[in-house]
């Protein structure tokens, strides 16, 4: 979904007569600079690694956002006690213990209400086993975006419509603006100015 409609183009400085593949591919850009498929609220899938010592992890997607009537953004959790990696073998008796029950590598549901989380850092508390191990490995399926879309996303959109037609080589008189000609041209529409409005919608573990 385009992050500008035709009623926007006003108050965002673009002409009335901005045609529509300027602001899809301009989406389009924003998408690819934010290394996510959509900044509405979607529903992500992540497997992450619980360092030594910590029951927390970080979502990539920010924020965190409920879809619909949901009231967590938390849908699914899974947590393991996996086989510890070199240099994190826990306290031995509970090691012989987890491998007396086959706990390793056993995959168990976890109830998103005992999870804590932070919607702005996507921060994840997590509770411990039955047995007192941590978990090393959790499978969190979430959802996260923008339940309505800013004045930032809004404002760098219509800012690297400016700055596309700003450049020689986009403003050709042209029957539709393709998104790759777009990308080609990216390091110079997506203008520090646009980064620093875009910079909270990054995933964060992608760079």
């Amino acid at each position: 979904m385009a992050y500008l409609q035709p009623a926007d183009y006003p108050n965002y400085g673009l002409p009335a007569g901005t045609t529509a593949d300027w602001i899809t591919a301009a989406t389009a850009l924003i998408n690819s600079y934010c290394r996510r498929p959509d900044l509405n609220v979607i529903q992500y899938t992540e497997r992450l690694r619980l360092t030594r010592g910590s029951q927390t992890v970080h979502l990539t997607y920010l924020p965190l956002a409920p879809l619909g009537a949901a009231t967590t953004p938390i849908v699914a959790t899974e947590g393991r006690y996996a086989r510890p990696r070199r240099g994190e073998l826990p306290n031995e008796p509970l090691l012989e213990i987890a491998w007396a029950f086959s706990l390793p590598g056993q995959w168990t549901a976890i109830d998103p209400n005992s999870i804590d989380y932070d919607p702005s850092t996507g921060e994840l508390s997590l509770p411990w086993n039955l047995l007192g191990l941590p978990y090393n490995e959790v499978s969190v399926t979430y959802t996260a975006g923008l339940a309505t879309i800013g004045d930032d996303v809004k404002t760098a959109c219509a800012q690297i419509v400016r700055n596309a037609q700003a450049t020689p080589a986009l403003n050709a008189s042209k029957s539709r603006i393709d998104t790759m000609q777009m990308q080609y041209f990216s390091s110079s529409l997506v203008d520090e100015t646009v980064q620093a409005w875009l910079r909270p919608y990054v995933a964060s573990r992608l760079g």
